[in-house]
């Protein structure tokens, strides 16, 4: 007999969990938002949108085209937004791989200004419904803050529970995020761009997957992912999570938990507790929000071990650079030193990089690490 109440089985029994895409409790309390989409088409809300979604790469042919007559490109969108005769177009495709293979997805440029117009408006309203423990695409959080939140909890705790969803971004299905989505926001107009940016999404990795209820070709009539590089989709990936967030911090009672993008971690003293809880998580994500855990890399262990995150390894008295992102790191270094060499970028160009990458090893105890790596590299030209 378990030391602590078996959660699952107050999940079945008590319906204290029952949490159905149609009557979700623990998301009654939000308010839904109407008539903001004159806050959306309005035009400096549109220039304001143009300026972010340019931010760092002003100078492309694409968006130095754009630029050309800017204003008159501008009224244009919102003539298409207020008219609702706005299309997206057509995405383009490639691949990197961070160690696993990702597809990445890129908008035209009027679309990556139509998503910041839309974020500019919704995303304020919505995030204040966020759990504060949740890091990954929010202004203010990101990874060095997760990195010094998840050490914090791994030096107070004995156990953790690491979860990474599997295929997180191919796996979201559309009618299950716009149902969320609907629940926070009643404004039609709205609603209408949300649901034309979600149903243009271009196909991503296939998954066929299947739970409770499906019958043989659900897997393949239920639309399903969205582009890794939108604004939109980030956006959208937290609100997907934000109700299964609540369920774990309000539901089942984890004090010490956070999430950035689809890793999750749970902390406590009680092995039996966290073991319950990923039961009770993995029914969870399957009925109410149609995703799996990865099988392997969710793991339940002593923190004394150590444990990855975010590029590091956190141990009991030190927190080192993973392996496999420093060897990445040290490729990376190696590039831009030939381009230093072949004269392909200048100086400036190198100094910012490396203080870039620096000012991320500072969050860890790497200072003879960033002076080996220094130092091992000279930086002059032929």
């Amino acid at each position: 007999m378990h030391k602590t109440q078996n959660l699952v089985e107050t999940f079945r029994t008590e319906r204290l969990y029952v949490y159905s895409i149609k009557t979700q409790s623990a998301v009654n309390y939000m308010k839904r938002y109407g008539n903001i989409y004159p806050q959306i088409i309005n035009f400096e809300n549109i220039l304001i949108a143009a300026k972010k979604a340019q931010r760092g790469k002003r100078f492309r042919e694409n968006i130095l085209a754009f630029n050309d007559n800017l204003e008159a490109k501008l009224a244009q969108l919102q003539s298409e937004l207020t008219n609702k005769t706005y299309k997206p177009g057509a995405y383009r495709t490639f691949y990197i791989k961070e160690p696993k293979l990702r597809m990445i997805s890129a908008a035209p440029y009027k679309d990556r200004v139509i998503h910041h117009a839309l974020c500019n408006v919704i995303l304020p309203l919505i995030e204040r419904t966020f759990i504060a423990d949740s890091y990954a695409n929010r202004v203010g959080f990101g990874t060095h803050k997760a990195l010094h939140r998840f050490t914090e909890f791994a030096r107070s705790s004995r156990y953790v529970l690491q979860c990474d969803i599997q295929k997180y971004f191919p796996s979201i299905d559309h009618e299950i995020l716009k149902d969320l989505l609907h629940r926070k926001i009643k404004c039609p107009d709205t609603l209408w761009l949300i649901d034309t940016i979600i149903d243009n999404s271009n196909e991503q990795l296939p998954i066929v997957e299947y739970f409770m209820g499906d019958e043989l070709l659900t897997p393949l009539q239920r639309r399903r992912g969205l582009p890794v590089g939108n604004l939109t989709s980030q956006f959208f990936a937290n609100v997907y999570l934000n109700g299964f967030d609540h369920f774990v911090k309000e539901q089942l009672h984890v004090q010490k938990y956070l999430r950035y993008v689809d890793d999750f971690s749970l902390f406590s003293d009680d092995w039996n507790f966290l073991f319950d809880a990923r039961l009770a998580i993995e029914e969870y994500l399957g009925n109410q929000l149609r995703l799996k855990i990865h099988p392997i890399k969710s793991q339940l262990f002593e923190t004394k071990h150590g444990a990855n995150y975010v590029g590091f390894r956190i141990l009991p008295n030190c927190i080192r650079v993973r392996t496999e992102n420093l060897r990445r790191a040290r490729r990376r270094l190696k590039i831009m030193q030939n381009k230093y060499e072949k004269g392909k970028i200048d100086s400036e160009r190198v100094s910012e990089s490396i203080q870039s990458w620096f000012a991320h090893l500072e969050h860890g105890d790497t200072w003879q690490l960033r002076q080996q790596i220094f130092t091992s590299l000279p930086w002059t030209r032929g």
